[in-house]
């Protein structure tokens, strides 16, 4: 299993992990992808289709500190996140003035 952190504006900011199947993370981040907006996983998917495939990640919580690891990012808040997020959507591609030394260092040995 990997673990989904959902990130949304909502009120709560509870910032949830789920869990999903090899199968179901390959559809959600596609090309090596670790973030990925609902928006974008709509317009691939379609309503439907997207809908039947996160229904299953819904019922599988896991608390922040039983998961090992966080594997991608699914972002609610479409109209900010549209615009920070790298266009790649991969963590390590983040702009260099979003991210500390340490960061750069750790990104660019795996890019």
């Amino acid at each position: 299993m990997k673990n989904i952190l959902i990130i949304d504006g909502a009120r709560n900011a509870t910032f949830s992990v789920f869990q999903a199947t090899e199968d179901e993370f390959a559809i959600v981040f596609p090309n090596g992808q670790d973030m990925e907006t609902i928006g974008d996983l709509i317009e691939r998917l379609g309503d439907d289709q997207a809908g039947r495939l996160l229904a299953p990640l819904w019922e599988r919580p896991i608390l922040k500190r039983d998961a090992m690891g966080i594997h991608g990012t699914l972002f609610f808040d479409n109209e900010r996140n549209q615009r920070i997020i790298p266009s790649s959507k991969r963590e390590i591609d983040w702009d260099d003035s979003s991210i500390n030394q340490a960061q750069r260092n750790l990104f660019s040995r795996h890019r």
